[in-house]
């Protein structure tokens, strides 16, 4: 491996106190070439596929949960705070991808940069909470698949899981590529049993259409807005923002204005095609939902396992069932893969620390496995769902500390040059972490005050 794919280029800038350091994906930095020469469609491709890692955590597990919920319980009214969740995670996925590509910098080196120690390793232990609540979704969701689906029991199918480690080790010795290439043929996987299911359900189109429209009630009814915040902490996911931030260095474009103008072009329009298809399917789940449960007068399904058992006498046909159970397996694996990445980014951002390749994947995977298996043998299959749902609960608090500290630094001149953020785009994004925070203060005084 020459060195320019293992070492960030050493130079200070104006608003960083330290040099850049070495990538926190070391192996696979600046490891697919990008063609000078060429067609834009030659080009976009080659910048194509670190959106569709970041589009996993957008249709995990977690968003199960909180969809099938919402769908049995409201119909199709939820599918604007979808909409609205989805539209806010392109405006800051494209903020991450864009802080990577102009400072060399993955959203947890920045904020090792910028912050004092205790406040960076603050940021860092409430990150890995944030990862350790979505890899338990994740988790979960996996081994409830292949409960589902081939009768393993939860705890086996827990430790099963484990297994991606090695999954992540050989393709990443293989080139990133290997990895962007499985990752979508899984979303492809999963979008495919959805639009089979949703011809079988026969949803109401009308309805659809209205559901996007936000309405009121969602702010006037408590119990709306609580799955509506789950969606959005199930749906706008903070180690996602780290994610993007790092896996788009692995672009080798040219280190000039032009050369990074051009890559945060590519990979913008990369991660909001990716975010559509995310949208795609967490709002065929709640569509499904709603075409089934709620027009059955089941109104209050929102365990996965009841939803994989009722599709069937629903919909006519066993296959419902089994294709719901294979998304929900393509979902989780998918989305503990590319979660695995992301505690990776994170530990060595925050921390600076250099371990082996193998050691990084196995500390990351147990932080998720260990609480997984203990709250499985505790709990079973009754506390599973609580769990999912919980899990999004947590996320969608960590949100804010991630989403100010990414528009703080791409909106700050002196760190981002000439790519700062535009005054519209400011105050779009400020708009949108505003939203995050109040969304977020209103969840703790009803958590903890009723």
């Amino acid at each position: 491996m020459s060195e320019d794919v293992k070492e960030l280029p050493i130079s200070v800038e104006e608003g960083w106190k330290n040099k850049r350091t070495q990538s926190t994906l070391p192996e696979v930095y600046r490891s697919v070439r990008i063609p000078k020469t060429g067609s834009w469609i030659k080009k976009f491709l080659a910048f194509a596929g670190p959106g569709y890692l970041v589009a996993v955590g957008y249709m995990d597990p977690g968003n199960w949960a909180t969809d099938i919920a919402g769908g049995s319980l409201f119909g199709y009214t939820l599918l604007s705070v979808i909409l609205l969740s989805n539209l806010m995670a392109i405006l800051l996925q494209a903020l991450a991808g864009k802080l990577g590509i102009v400072t060399g910098r993955d959203l947890a080196q920045a904020c090792r940069d910028h912050y004092s120690k205790p406040v960076a390793m603050g940021l860092w232990i409430l990150c890995e909470l944030a990862i350790a609540a979505c890899d338990l979704a994740e988790v979960i969701g996996s081994a409830i698949a292949l409960n589902l689906l081939f009768g393993i029991p939860l705890i086996y199918g827990v430790i099963i899981t484990a297994l991606d480690v090695l999954v992540v080790l050989l393709l990443q010795n293989k080139g990133f590529r290997f990895i962007e290439t499985l990752v979508i043929v899984l979303i492809v996987t999963i979008g495919g049993c959805f639009a089979t299911e949703m011809f079988l359900s026969k949803p109401d189109v009308g309805g659809i259409l209205k559901g996007f429209v936000p309405s009121t009630e969602i702010i006037s009814n408590p119990t709306m807005l609580y799955i509506a915040i789950g969606i959005l902490g199930a749906t706008v996911m903070p180690h996602n923002l780290y994610l993007h931030s790092s896996i788009v260095q692995t672009r080798k474009y040219q280190q000039t204005s032009l050369g990074k103008r051009q890559a945060i072009k590519y990979a913008t329009w990369d991660s909001t095609i990716a975010l559509f298809f995310a949208l795609f399917i967490n709002a065929a789940i709640l569509i499904l939902s709603s075409a089934t449960f709620h027009k059955a007068g089941l109104t209050e399904v929102a365990d996965i396992n009841d939803a994989y058992h009722l599709l069937t006498p629903i919909l006519g046909t066993t296959i419902g069932s089994i294709l719901f159970g294979v998304a929900l397996l393509a979902s989780g694996q998918n989305s503990t893969l590319t979660g695995t990445l992301a505690g990776q980014i994170v530990m060595e951002g925050f921390l600076n620390i250099r371990l082996p390749a193998w050691l990084r994947r196995l500390i990351t995977r147990l932080i998720a496995i260990v609480p997984a298996v203990i709250v499985t043998a505790l709990y079973g299959e009754s506390g599973t769902t609580q769990l999912l749902i919980l899990s999004q609960v947590i996320l969608s608090l960590q949100l804010s500390f991630a989403v100010v500290p990414l528009i703080k630094f791409t909106s700050d001149r002196k760190k981002m040059g000439e790519f700062v953020n535009p005054i519209w785009l400011k105050i779009l994004a400020w708009i949108v972490a505003i939203v995050i925070i109040c969304l977020n203060v209103y969840l703790l005084i009803r958590t903890f005050f009723g």
